[in-house]
């Protein structure tokens, strides 16, 4: 892939990281890691931006080298995909989106939580 595929991937992979921070049930990290994977592999003074920066970067490093998450993210994902759960019994969507989304959030959390936090 081009280098100006990686550094558009980037783009659009923080983007959505930052549109997390105002919409509660956009997951933030995902697109943050997506993000800093693209920027590694097309754009190295993005890449060296995020990795220092004081928040993320550690987290960015703690995923690339040992595929941890921190408990405190863990905790809020948790919280996150039981809240999207509980709000489709309440909302008039078919059985089938339930189903299909207790499933994928069922299998979500216990990938999550068989990470390590460090």
């Amino acid at each position: 892939m081009s280098v100006v595929a990686w550094r558009v991937l980037a783009v659009i992979f923080l983007g959505l990281g930052l549109i997390g921070f105002a919409l509660p049930l956009v997951p933030q990290i995902p697109f943050l890691l997506l993000g800093a994977a693209a920027a590694a592999k097309g754009w190295p003074w993005l890449d060296r931006r995020l990795l220092a920066h004081p928040v993320y970067g550690p987290l960015i490093t703690g995923w690339r080298e040992r595929r941890a998450i921190p408990a405190r993210a863990k905790v809020f994902a948790t919280l996150s995909l039981a809240t999207t759960t509980l709000a489709l019994f309440v909302l008039p969507v078919s059985v089938w989106w339930r189903v299909g989304w207790i499933a994928i959030a069922a299998a979500t959390t216990l990938w999550l939580w068989h990470r390590p936090d460090r």
